[in-house]
């Protein structure tokens, strides 16, 4: 069962490498998506794979990065959508997928 993740991440995240640290994270779960900074300084994130792969996303999501500092992480979950291939860094305001 596939499931697709939604979340914003609010704190000290630009600058940081965050998005990098997504990329990498989400990568090693198996997952597809993306990441992109926000025009708003949060950094947004579109995951899809398993649920298990994805709370430990979520997980990661609010440890973040050292350097970083998360203050909040607002996270959606639903239906899968599909045919994201791979995890990618997008720019910001990205939201076709």
């Amino acid at each position: 069962m596939t499931e697709r993740l939604e979340a914003i991440v609010r704190g000290y995240v630009q600058g940081v490498g965050f998005r990098y640290f997504v990329v990498r994270q989400a990568k090693q779960l198996g997952l597809s998506g993306w990441t992109s900074n926000e025009p708003d300084g949060t950094v947004y994130v579109v995951a899809e794979g398993s649920p298990a792969a994805l709370n430990e996303l979520l997980r990661e999501l609010h440890a973040g990065p050292g350097g970083a500092r998360v203050d909040q992480v607002d996270a959606n979950r639903l239906p899968a959508v599909g045919d994201l291939g791979g995890f990618s860094i997008r720019s910001g305001g990205h939201r076709g997928d």
